[in-house]
């Protein structure tokens, strides 16, 4: 060789491989490296430097941890511990959060629409579970979930894909997907992570997401483990969603180097902090334009909304394939557990695979199975319709009177909806003094722990004092069951006025209906009154 130092460096490693081959074994390991790294340099270099590192760190003087530790006395032990104070496992309590404890009521016995209560020992009318159409207390439904359980047992006790999947689950998933008018269905065994997991399960790092800054807590928790990029529109601001959808669109055009991404709109039907309804027609239409993928959370609307109970795709008239993932729970209307999620074959396979919340839990209880299928059967008979029907009938009448006290109470909920959030309106609050959060939520609680423990003298008087015209009708035997609506408020990203959240229930009368909203509209007056 003309250059020296390559001369130097060949004869080098030249004398190594003979030594090396002078070993036995040595030829082989000599072929091995050859064939291995010669049209990989990165390789030789990254195990090369692993490799002097190693004999380094080997070579390097050793230590022990406590050479250098302080021999202390067992009375200076004995002073340290007791000086010690542990740090508290969570943090201390606020003065709501210490309220909102004390408050919470204790249902003894079955759940339905009048619980007895620990703390009274009496039966209230329950104006705040997500009953709407009263199959916990159906008896139908009880019988079928009684046969279910001597047959199967209590518990799947394994995850789907193993050997989890019972004939109930795959007739559920059929009886849902038949209800829907969709291609396929499928079930996850919790309510609140279903619409996490369909999230997360199509929508990965650098895919779009579009969302209603007023869907709930699960849809926020669902964007946010995606990992994607996150753009959220007012709530159910059709004018700022396309405004979102065409900045999208001139950003992608600006940068036409960049990969495709998947997009994709996620919106409630039935919002639940909210109490009103996505318009439907437009976000399709808004979706068809910009060539996006929908997912609607149908967890508040399905079995309620819509002449059959299919929810918002009946209500707008629209087929349910124009949506591509309907994801609703069967913790709410159907009495049940868990959650679905509904649409074409090839969207429900990917999620057996990559759901994790499908992948990862033991599948739904049979019982409680059978008592989701059974429900949805109910919605198809004669039966589910006069449900529906009572349940439209006694929202319209608490609707009719709390509406009647617009100085008093703000109602921000749909027409169709059977959930209804009871706020202060603005001036009432501000004339009253109440300039915190807090303070507005004490002053709810006041509404709940009143109408609690109202006899009915108590009612009629207060009513009369603010003004109502009454009649010995109108007072209730009983109290009434009613929340405030919770939130993680330090997690949420878009955090809702307080409100009290009513749940309205088919198997209540008209007539209790109407005079739990007038008991209710008395005491939001007589909060106000006391703060003049």
């Amino acid at each position: 060789m003309d250059n020296p130092v390559l001369s130097a460096i060949s004869t080098t490693f030249a004398t190594i491989s003979q030594g090396i081959q002078a070993v036995p074994g040595g030829g082989i390991a000599i072929n091995y490296i050859k064939n291995s790294y010669q049209n990989d340099p990165f390789r030789v270099v990254l195990e090369l430097g692993l490799a002097i590192y190693a004999v380094k760190y080997m070579l390097s003087k050793k230590y022990r941890i406590d050479q250098n530790d302080v021999q202390l006395t067992e009375k200076e032990i004995d002073e340290l511990v007791a000086e010690w104070q542990p740090e508290p496992l969570v943090q201390s309590l606020s003065d709501i959060q210490r309220m909102e404890l004390e408050k919470s009521q204790v249902i003894v016995g079955a759940q339905g629409p009048k619980p007895k209560v620990l703390s009274s020992s009496k039966n209230l009318l329950n104006l705040a579970s997500a009953n709407f159409l009263g199959y916990i207390t159906n008896e139908d439904i009880k019988q079928t979930a009684i046969e279910t359980l001597h047959k199967y047992g209590v518990g799947s006790c394994g995850p789907p894909g193993f050997y989890g999947t019972l004939d109930v689950h795959i007739e559920l998933e059929k009886d849902i997907a038949r209800f829907l008018g969709t291609e396929s269905a499928i079930i996850y065994a919790q309510g609140f992570s279903t619409i996490a997991s369909v999230i997360s399960a199509f929508s990965k790092r650098g895919d779009i997401i579009v969302a209603d800054d007023g869907c709930n807590f699960a849809i926020l928790k669902g964007t946010q483990i995606s990992r994607s990029v996150i753009k959220w529109y007012k709530h159910n601001d059709m004018s700022d969603l396309e405004r979102v959808l065409e900045s999208i669109r001139v950003e992608t055009l600006a940068h036409k180097k960049r990969p495709l991404t998947r997009r994709f709109i996620v919106t409630e039907g039935l919002f639940q902090n909210y109490g009103d309804i996505a318009p439907l027609d437009k976000i399709i239409e808004l979706k068809n334009k910009y060539k996006y993928r929908v997912i609607l959370d149908e967890s508040s609307s399905f079995g309620v909304l819509g002449k059959t109970g299919r929810g918002l795709t009946e209500v707008f008239n629209i087929p349910a394939k124009e949506v591509d993932m309907i994801v609703g729970s069967m913790a709410n209307t159907l009495a049940a557990a868990g959650g679905f999620c509904a649409g074409p074959k090839e969207v429900v396979d990917h999620q057996r695979l990559s759901g994790q919340a499908f992948v990862f839990s033991a599948s739904i209880p049979a019982m409680l199975t059978v008592c989701a299928s059974e429900a949805i059967k109910i919605l198809s008979t004669p039966q589910g319709a006069k449900l529906l029907k009572d349940l439209q009938e006694n929202a319209a009448a608490f609707r009719n009177v709390v509406q009647s006290a617009p100085q008093w109470i703000e109602l921000s909920s749909a027409a169709e909806s059977p959930v209804l959030h009871l706020r202060f309106p603005q001036a009432a609050l501000s004339t009253a003094g109440i300039q915190t959060r807090d303070d507005e939520k004490l002053l709810l609680q006041e509404i709940v722990d009143e109408v609690l423990t109202m006899w009915p003298t108590e009612i009629l008087t207060r009513m009369f004092t603010l003004g109502f015209r009454v009649v010995p009708q109108v007072a209730i035997k009983d109290g009434l069951l009613i929340t405030r609506a919770k939130y993680v408020e330090q997690q949420e990203l878009y955090l809702p006025r307080p409100s009290i959240r009513i749940s309205i229930c088919a198997t209540h009368t008209k007539k209790e209906v109407e005079k739990a909203a007038q008991a209710i509209k008395a005491a939001f007056g007589k909060a106000l009154s006391r703060r003049k």
